[in-house]
């Protein structure tokens, strides 16, 4: 009676949420699998594992932005990322979970046309030739701006910069700093195409995403931490996607000091938005920005919406901390995985089938019990698949399904621990009925303690794997956890009752407790007790 209260509320709660189906998987569905390996920034040494922790943290964020749900995002080893989603396509994901998004705000020193710019250059271009500006009406609004003019052929040999900071200009006193004849001597030596060494308290030699304008830049004044949101959107009366960032309270500070300088000319008219090392924009500042406000237009050749849908949700949520490569990208059909779900379901009905029959030729019409307890264990887990994937977004994959049958037949082991110890009470002299109560004292503790084996087996797995073993370690303790359930609540009260019955109580042919079955020749009775003379005696 218990278990029926217990599935009419899951089914009632599965009828009121309106859900009858469980969430699925990803190799139910289909999607993509990309495994990323990590590696410090500096290209040496073993990742440590708060970063690699952050990583992983920031690439599920960016995954989840995409809306997809059921996305899993896990570590593996000491320097890899695994990045599962559904129904997202190869070259989305790639660009998402690849970059690394490395955003500075730098001064822009000297600028230097290297190949023919564009003959209809965009709003967004970094033209080279001198000229008066547009007033900027908004503050968040930049148009762009010529670069200065380029110094005196230096006489020193490029020297390399730092490849991690701590050595070079603080970001605070980064407006301060100015080239020395080494920094220009770089800056002759640097041609496009070159490696960046992208270290935000050194200068930087980079050249626009076009590959036509080489600039020599200041250390970083303001830093993409400092980004506190990132929207993409086409702002009025224009037809390009931007991306429109705000600053956090210090980021904000120091891109209005910084814009109310470079207003006046000091050091220069013009800032460089770099993103991943490389100029994304130029524009020159005409007055003071104290919003805490900037927007990135994509230079000349313009941001589509999903290139400026995918910066937002990386700048807003974050820089890598180490640099990942992408070691495989895996595609799974979900033909394939429901041509392998049909299977595992056809497998699982067989065995339903065969359990059924062997039951019968060993229980004969005791055989309803277990295939009713395989039947309630089945359809306990199906509920509970369903609301645990409405309620926590628990996803069935083929995994999961595997440890449901395995968990389920385990249900069955149950009640064959429990037959088993009844025969053995009745060998021992005892009657049917009693050796119902004594034989479930005793199977009880040997359930128990296989349950108790198999779910501790269940949460060590679960904890120690990731991606699809661990649907399979969460079904399987499910699974364990029911079959405690329906052995204690509904086979032993059922076979309680079943032995107060003439039919079962007395072992009559076909009931599956006979004799021949049992292995005695005939079965103990209860010994009823006779009145003596000396009885009575004590009555009179």
């Amino acid at each position: 009676m218990v278990v029926v209260v217990v599935l009419a509320a899951v089914y009632g709660t599965m009828a009121g949420l309106g859900g009858w189906l469980p969430k699925l998987g990803l190799d139910l569905r289909g999607g993509t699998t990309i495994t990323l390996t990590a590696a410090n920034s500096t290209g040496s040494g073993q990742v440590d594992k708060t970063s690699l922790e952050q990583a992983r943290t920031i690439i599920q964020q960016r995954v989840d932005s995409l809306g997809v749900g059921e996305s899993q995002v896990t570590t593996s080893g000491n320097d890899q990322i695994t990045v599962s989603v559904p129904n997202v396509s190869q070259d989305r994901l790639r660009d998402m979970v690849g970059q690394t998004a490395l955003l500075n705000f730098r001064v822009v020193y000297y600028g230097q046309t290297v190949a023919a710019p564009s003959a209809s250059p965009s709003a967004g271009s970094t033209p080279q030739a001198a000229g008066t500006p547009e007033p900027t009406p908004q503050g968040n609004n930049l148009p762009t701006a010529p670069a200065a003019t380029t110094p005196a052929t230096p006489t020193l040999s490029p020297s390399p910069y730092p490849s991690v900071a701590g050595s070079g200009t603080a970001q605070d006193k980064a407006l301060g700093w100015q080239p020395t004849e080494q920094d220009f001597a770089n800056f002759q030596a640097y041609s496009c195409g070159q490696p960046v060494n992208d270290v935000a308290d050194q200068p930087l030699m980079t050249c626009d995403r076009e590959g036509t304008t080489k600039y020599l830049l200041g250390p970083t004044v303001v830093s993409g931490n400092q980004v506190t949101t990132a929207s993409a959107g086409i702002p009025q009366n224009q037809l390009q996607w931007v991306v429109n960032l705000e600053f956090d309270s210090t980021g904000a500070k120091l891109f209005s000091d910084a814009t109310s300088r470079l207003s006046q000319g000091v050091p220069s008219q013009q800032f460089a938005i770099v993103l991943d090392g490389l100029v994304v924009s130029a524009p020159q500042v005409n007055e003071p920005i104290p919003n805490g406000r900037a927007q990135i237009d994509g230079g000349s050749s313009g941001f589509t919406q999903e290139a400026a849908q995918n910066l937002a949700s990386v700048l807003k949520y974050g820089a890598l901390p180490l640099s990942l490569t992408i070691d495989s990208v895996d595609t799974v059909s979900p033909v394939l995985g429901g041509e392998q779900l049909r299977g595992a379901l056809i497998a699982g009905a067989l065995g339903l089938v065969l359990v059924a029959a062997f039951a019968i030729a060993v229980y004969r019409s005791l055989s309803w019990v277990v295939t009713a307890t395989i039947v309630l264990a089945m359809a306990l887990t199906y509920g509970l698949m369903v609301l645990l994937g409405q309620g926590l977004g628990v996803a069935l994959n083929l995994p999961g399904v595997a440890g449901a049958i395995v968990g389920i037949g385990v249900t069955a082991d149950s009640f064959i621990i429990f037959f088993e110890r009844i025969k053995d009470e009745v060998r021992a002299g005892r009657t049917l009925r009693s050796s119902v109560e004594t034989g479930w004292v005793k199977a009880r503790g040997t359930v128990l303690i296989s349950d108790g084996v198999q779910l501790l087996s269940a949460l060590v797995l679960f904890v120690l794997s990731i991606g699809a073993v661990r649907g399979f370690a969460f079904i399987l303790g499910l699974t364990t956890i029911i079959d405690i359930v329906i052995t204690f609540l509904f086979t032993k009260p059922m076979m309680t009752l079943l032995m107060r019955s003439r039919y079962y109580g007395e072992g009559r042919p076909g009931s599956g407790l006979e004799p021949a079955l049992i292995g005695v020749d005939t079965l103990p009775i209860r010994r009823r007790r006779t009145r003596t003379v000396t009885d009575t005696a004590e009555e009179a």
